[in-house]
């Protein structure tokens, strides 16, 4: 009502002044002015529009954002211990009768794609509560104050949707918080960061339990190492819960989720799909299964197949065929380079190749993709070494066949060398336990070397034995451009190897 008896009275008076023969174009000007920058100023500073979103039961059948930890797959450990927290929203009178304090914060933390924010989701529809979703990027601003006035805005929306719906309880989620909540002091001549950061634990600490609206803040990051040491004491984000990329089961029931609406093949095998993806998170999972149904729509087939769901595995690891085509003489030692690979594999872990291919992906010109027979998360000496053996194939394999080397073996002499560092990291190389801060880096260097040349002569010896085959092999897959792993283990059972010692003695005689 002010506002608009205060337009009227200045368009009054400035009507008055023109009647009266005055020149009001400077007047006009500089109260353009001065309106133009008010209204950028609340721009800038308030009014954010952060994403509100429902969950009445009612709605639970047209808010697509709304989805059950049911929906939810390969994170069983990480749904346990957030119901937990959640029953303290759920089970609120009998939390006050035992004097327990609920908790204000959850922090879930891990590898990018494993399910953070869909988790955050399910937490809401859980407890029946509002939610408001927040990116730790949309806090920080050039303008000094606005990231604090955003949180402050942030917490009071919450109270006030929570409201507006009837609801007890209010479910925050601030995704990317490192970015919001890194270790303060960092930013040298910027307090806008540390301002933002104090504002969040005020608001934090000021959740009382008997407010009308309690307001559990949940929280994800990739980096929690990143963060300020204030946010995860006890109090604040009283709860860690590591969010990690699924076992094999957990893939299977990922995989189980994303294909339910898709036809498939009977030769599909979800099993065998979850087995070869070891690594995959569950955005990778869902993008499998997407890529797969579009491979199967190219071909105009009405379902889905195995060979789409392989492909699709390639295209999430290495990305979409790529156009370009190497020469005759590159291609053949791009062949003989991936069979060195497949070679030392099966010789290493047998039935571990799934496919070799010299069709250009990404930054490869081509690639050889194993089939892990278990999820490891332990490494014995005997498996690095084997790994190392099977990283070196590829060079040893070009010296075998094409008497030298070319550049396509960079990235596998960088991976064994990080592995044969790992050995030395663990106390499982000849120097014992190390501390690799006081420990000569020279030293260091020559013992990497020597594990890496034992293995690369071992490698040798055995690839050397097989040049016909590796020849074979290069012009079938040259010929085919893909080669599965059940066809290189039958060209291998048929192959009659000719040891080179005994070939010497003959020749002698």
């Amino acid at each position: 009502m002010l506002k608009e008896v205060t337009l009227g009275g200045v368009i009054a008076i400035l009507l008055f002044l023109l009647i009266q023969g005055y020149n009001i174009f400077p007047a006009l000007l500089i109260g353009g002015v001065f309106v133009f920058l008010y209204n950028f100023a609340n721009f800038k500073s308030g009014g954010y529009d952060f994403k509100l979103v429902s969950t009445a039961k009612s709605d639970l059948n047209t808010d697509n954002n709304l989805i059950s930890f049911e929906e939810i797959g390969g994170q069983q450990a990480a749904i346990n211990e957030l119901k937990e927290a959640l029953d303290f929203i759920k089970k609120s009178k009998l939390v006050d009768s035992l004097g327990i304090r609920p908790l204000k914060g959850i922090m879930l933390f891990g590898p990018p794609g494993t399910g953070k924010t869909l988790l955050a989701k399910a937490a809401a529809n859980y407890t029946d509560s509002a939610f408001v979703a927040a990116s730790g990027s949309e806090f920080i601003e050039m303008y000094a104050g606005v990231g604090a006035q955003r949180v402050r805005q942030l917490f009071a929306k919450a109270r006030n949707l929570a409201l507006s719906n009837n609801k007890k309880s209010s479910i925050i989620f601030i995704d990317e918080i490192e970015v919001l909540g890194g270790k303060r002091g960092q930013n040298v001549g910027h307090m806008e960061y540390d301002q933002t950061i104090n504002q969040l634990l005020v608001e934090m600490d000021g959740l009382a339990t008997d407010d009308k609206v309690r307001i559990l803040v949940i929280a994800a990051t990739n980096r929690i190492d990143m963060l300020d040491p204030a946010l995860l004491r006890p109090g604040r984000f009283d709860r860690l819960v590591r969010v990690d990329l699924p076992d094999k089961e957990g893939r299977l029931q990922i995989l189980k989720i994303h294909t339910k609406n898709k036809p498939l093949s009977k030769n599909v095998s979800l099993e065998k799909i979850a087995q070869e993806t070891f690594g995959f998170s569950g955005a990778h999972l869902e993008s499998v299964a997407n890529e797969a149904a579009i491979f199967a729509l190219r071909e105009q087939k009405q379902q889905i197949e195995e060979k789409h769901f392989k492909e699709a595995i390639d295209k999430v690891m290495l990305g979409e065929k790529l156009d370009k085509r190497p020469n005759a003489e590159e291609m053949y030692r791009v062949a003989v380079h991936e069979i060195g690979h497949a070679l030392i594999s099966e010789w290493i872990r047998p039935e571990s190749v799934s496919t070799i291919t010299v069709s250009p992906r990404g930054q490869a010109l081509g690639y050889m993709r194993q089939t892990p027979q278990d999820d490891m998360y332990l490494y014995t000496k005997d498996i690095i070494e084997g790994d190392i053996a099977v990283c070196l194939g590829g060079m040893v394999s070009e010296q075998v066949i094409l008497r030298n080397t070319s550049t396509g073996a960079m990235g596998d002499l960088k991976e064994a060398i990080k592995l044969a560092y790992q050995i030395i990291e663990a106390g499982m190389s000849v120097l014992g336990i190390v501390d690799l801060d006081n420990f000569p880096k020279d030293q260091m260097q020559s013992v990497a070397m020597d594990i890496i040349n034992k293995k690369q002569n071992e490698v040798y010896y055995y690839l050397i034995q097989r040049k016909d085959l590796i020849v074979s092999l290069a012009k079938t897959l040259i010929k085919d451009e893909v080669m599965s792993g059940e066809k290189l283990r039958e060209t291998i059972a048929d192959y009659k190897v000719v040891d080179q010692l005994d070939l010497f003695n003959d020749q002698s005689a």
